[in-house]
């Protein structure tokens, strides 16, 4: 969310972030929430003005019962005043719930840094690490791989569940779980707390986390309760602190979450949905810091540097992008994708590290001291990282790691998570 202060005094710095966004609706919101802030403002002004008024009125009131002349027309009035105060009260609150709602809508300021461009076909490619392995056959998907191999079923999963669900099967299980200890150990060593966290989250922290626009699209809701299936650990990880004040001194809190996540995966019509790249339940480590915001895009890259020594070490080929204005979404202030070689010859994203400013932290109310007892300064910095998706790590890997007899090559930095096993056969 942003600072209430930006929008009513510079304007002109969001309007032209919009413009980057090449976002016509968000532009006309935008216009909408500062009629709204006004009239909400001059109904706030009125109803003050109405209260010292009653005030004045019950004090007269008051001297003429003590000077037993009749109150009869003050009482008339005091009482057409409060009639007045109630009708602008709920003007007052309705303006702002309208206002609210804009204000929640309305994306974070881009760095600066952030390509412009219209979708995701202009991301700028920051860099490729590795070459693609070199096959004397016509490489298979991993579908295919891991179907020939008798690791996945996906047709008696969608008969059980539904669609976009599947069976891991034997080694497919080991690799999935070697993969998230793999991640958890690296990150551990390098001074994250593991976090475990809550497989639901209420709706308010939820709206704090993410844009709320993507309830529909992406979140189960558990029907009767007000809970909802995570999409991904960084968001009970980010409202972990919510309306928390955290001194200076403790800051960085660095997090590694380990869950499953949940997703809808609505509207995602003509995008790529083979096999286990786009479902609706998978593995994920995730990293997640809250800072302070001078240090916030020093941690951005070093959370980068972090998921790519873990593609390097299981020699993978991927390439990173700065994503662009048109694809960024709400929350982020910049974002990098990695994006995996895949054995068709695209590239897709297996991951993403985002730096959210105080974005998220202001809608959480998430904020920090510079000592004990001290008032609060500011709003925290909050940032995630993909560490690792196992589902689509695993794509990676049967696809790059891929055998001419059909068998899959394992990686040797997840062989001792595989009690020795240097590769997958039928």
């Amino acid at each position: 969310m942003l600072d209430i202060r930006l929008l009513r005094e510079q304007p002109e710095v969001v309007r032209k972030d919009l413009k980057k966004r090449c976002d016509k609706e968000k532009l006309k919101l935008l216009n909408e929430f500062l009629e709204l802030d006004k009239s909400w403002r001059e109904c706030i002004q009125k109803v003050e003005s109405l209260r010292r008024k009653r005030n004045l009125i019950t004090d007269e009131v008051a001297k003429l019962k003590a000077g037993n002349k009749d109150p009869k027309k003050k009482i008339i009035e005091v009482k057409k005043v409060l009639s007045d105060i109630k009708k602008l009260e709920t003007e007052t609150g309705q303006l702002e719930e309208k206002a609210t709602k804009i204000r929640m809508s309305l994306p974070n300021i881009l760095h600066e840094s952030v390509p412009v461009g219209k979708d995701d076909t202009e991301n700028v490619e920051v860099r490729k690490v590795g070459k693609p392995p070199k096959f004397g056959f016509k490489p298979r998907n991993h579908q295919e791989i891991a179907e020939r191999l008798g690791l996945v079923d996906f047709d008696r999963a969608a008969r059980v569940a539904g669609s976009g669900f599947y069976y891991l099967k034997d080694e497919l299980v080991r690799l999935d779980y070697a993969l998230q200890k793999f991640a958890t150990d690296f990150l551990a060593d390098k001074g994250f707390t593991l976090v475990e966290p809550p497989y639901m989250i209420r709706r308010k922290p939820y709206e704090g986390v993410t844009d709320v626009s993507d309830f529909e699209l992406v979140t189960y809701k558990i029907d009767g309760e007000d809970a909802y299936l995570i999409a991904t650990s960084e968001h009970p990880m980010a409202a972990m602190f919510m309306n928390e004040v955290i001194n200076r001194k403790d800051l960085p809190i660095k997090l590694c979450g380990v869950s499953p996540c949940f997703r809808k995966e609505i509207g995602t019509h003509g995008k790529y949905t083979k096999g286990l790249f786009r479902v609706h339940q998978f593995n994920k480590v995730e990293q997640f810091i809250f800072c302070h915001p001078d240090d916030s895009w020093r941690f951005h890259e070093e959370l980068q540097k972090n998921s790519e020594e873990l593609y390097k070490k299981l020699g993978l080929h991927y390439r990173v992008v700065n994503i662009c204005t048109g694809d960024i979404g709400t929350i982020a202030a910049k974002k990098y994708d990695i994006e995996a070689w895949m054995a068709d010859g695209q590239y897709r994203e297996t991951g993403s590290n985002s730096n959210c400013t105080d974005y998220q932290a202001r809608r959480l109310n998430v904020r920090f001291r510079e000592k004990e007892g001290a008032p609060p300064a500011g709003f925290v910095h909050t940032l995630n990282n993909t560490a690792i998706a196992t589902s689509r790590i695993m794509i990676a890997l049967l696809e790059q790691c891929q055998q001419r007899d059909g068998s899959v090559n394992i990686p040797a930095a997840l062989q001792p998570h595989m009690d020795g096993l240097k590769a997958i056969k039928k």
